[in-house]
């Protein structure tokens, strides 16, 4: 996915970003005060989200994913991510419980697992391999996925005493995870995009 940051120069607190509307049908992170256009995800990008959903949906019920959830983290100025894919843990999930907008504000529990999907382009890796590492680690949220089909890996970060333990995945190779440990598929599984129709 391609970032683009809107052309406004102002910084924005979180409460300015909570009640931001730009007046079209457009998403934004919020990354150290700026806005930052989310443009549309490419196919490609749906159909692992989809995978995840479907080999996690043995483990997790379903009113625990989220998709496009915001969660707000911390950084040298307000930042709000908007993840790929989220599996709440109970906690958050009462948390968000009744809520009028599908955000975890900072006092309320994280999620168990986040997962990204890299997009191409340097400015993407960064962000996902780099700056989301520190502060989804910051959050304390259990497990960090990072799905790279241009690397053709998965990247496992597991929470251990306030920071990432990695493990890369590749090929043939079953995912191992402390969340799922029952978890039965492997890398190219979960980066396959071709479909048989």
């Amino acid at each position: 996915m391609t970032q683009t940051t809107t052309p406004h120069t102002q910084i924005f607190t979180l409460e300015d970003y909570l009640t931001y509307d730009s007046g079209i049908d457009a998403r934004y992170e919020l990354e150290s005060g700026e806005l930052v256009a989310m443009p549309t995800e490419s196919d490609i990008n749906g159909l692992i989200i989809v995978m995840l959903m479907f080999a996690l949906s043995r483990f997790v019920p379903p009113h625990y994913f989220r998709v496009k959830t915001e969660i707000v983290v911390s950084g040298y100025r307000a930042t709000v991510r908007i993840p790929d894919l989220m599996v709440l843990t109970q906690e958050s999930a009462a948390a968000l419980q009744g809520a009028a907008r599908s955000i975890l504000l900072p006092d309320m529990p994280p999620p168990a697992l986040v997962v990204e999907v890299v997009s191409p382009g340097l400015e993407n890796e960064q962000r996902d391999y780099r700056y989301k590492r520190s502060e989804y680690a910051a959050r304390g949220i259990r497990e960090y996925w990072i799905v790279d089909p241009i690397a053709q890996q998965v990247v496992v970060l597991t929470w251990v005493t306030g920071l990432y333990e990695e493990a890369i995945f590749k090929g043939d190779e079953c995912i191992i995870s402390t969340l799922f440990p029952e978890l039965e598929i492997t890398a190219a599984e979960i980066l396959q995009t071709k479909t048989d129709l």
